[in-house]
């Protein structure tokens, strides 16, 4: 198991946490992990895109960006945090807590990206790239070595088209959280059927999502 940073600024690893639904049920003057959440999932998208360019210049532009997806999205940033135990450190109010907030996908990968905003005001970049290299690096090679970037999306495309069955069509079916942190719930259809639904912080995410789990069922 990878060994996690020791924080200078104590204050900054328990920001990272701070479910906002906590700060309804304490007098503590403290924040959410959301801004920081915000300035991680920044951090992570560029070094992750920095690795890949510099290690892969055979890559084109489409392949680098399906290989980002596959690497950094809510499922995996969540099975990260799991991995890494975050779910024990969320701050979350009774009823999230109730609702079984610390297995939430979601919420856990909001917690990766916050932790490693807290991160990077810490302890610097290069921390950061120490870090994400641990937990990427072996995955990048992998992802590498199996030669195959499709996307869901792409896959699912092809899928119906080569069963004559039209071009899959994306819904967004429902948003919540606030507009800065919205996560997006997301149908796809083929010939006005739904055969999947997927979640993401935003829409794209989401609808990889949505065709992930329609090949899932359809094959």
């Amino acid at each position: 198991m990878i060994k996690l940073p020791q924080f200078r600024n104590k204050k900054l690893f328990e920001q990272a946490f701070i479910h906002r639904s906590f700060l309804n049920e304490t007098k503590e003057n403290i924040s959410s992990n959301e801004r920081l959440e915000f300035l991680g999932d920044s951090i992570i998208s560029f070094l992750i895109s920095q690795n890949l360019y510099l290690q892969y210049p055979q890559f084109n532009e489409g392949i680098l960006t399906n290989m980002r997806s596959l690497l950094v999205n809510t499922k995996s940033l969540a099975l990260i945090a799991k991995e890494l135990e975050f779910g024990k450190y969320l701050k979350l109010s009774k009823g999230e807590e109730e609702s079984l907030g610390r297995q939430n996908q979601s919420l856990l990968a909001n917690s990766f990206e916050a932790f490693v905003g807290a991160l990077l005001l810490d302890q610097g970049i290069e921390a950061v790239d120490v870090f994400l290299n641990q937990i990427f690096g072996g995955k990048i090679v992998l992802l590498a070595q199996a030669s195959s970037f499709k996307d869901p999306k792409s896959l699912l495309q092809e899928y119906a088209q080569s069963r004559k069955k039209g071009s899959p069509m994306y819904r967004v079916l429902k948003e919540t959280g606030p507009a800065h942190s919205k996560t997006f719930i997301v149908g796809v259809f083929i010939k006005s059927s739904i055969v999947g639904r997927g979640e993401g912080k935003s829409k794209q995410e989401a609808e990889e999502s949505a065709a992930e789990k329609a090949l899932e069922r359809l094959r």
